[in-house]
């Protein structure tokens, strides 16, 4: 599954884009140097999210919308279109 797979999934489960799960962290005072666990603690309470799906909203939380180019267009099973995730929801591709 790509990381916008992920993202994409998150959203489904959750009914919240991950702009919308990104300003919640925010406002729970987390970021860049929150330690994961404790996010991923909060998204499992709060949303019910598994440390997969959990560890990808870290990721974006800690890290902004930008991947590794690795997957980028590798043709693999978690191949991505693009080095930027897309952060404000299904409905506005």
């Amino acid at each position: 599954m790509s990381f916008q797979a992920y993202l994409d999934n998150i959203e489904t489960k959750t009914g919240k884009t991950p702009e919308q799960l990104i300003a919640l962290a925010n406002g729970r005072g987390y970021g860049p140097d929150t330690k994961a666990g404790e996010i991923i603690d909060w998204l499992k309470a709060d949303f019910d999210l598994g440390r997969g799906h959990a560890m990808a909203l870290v990721h974006v939380i800690k890290n902004g919308a930008k991947i590794g180019d690795k997957h980028v267009d590798s043709g693999g099973t978690h191949s991505d279109d693009s080095d930027t995730l897309r952060l404000d929801g299904l409905k506005n591709r």
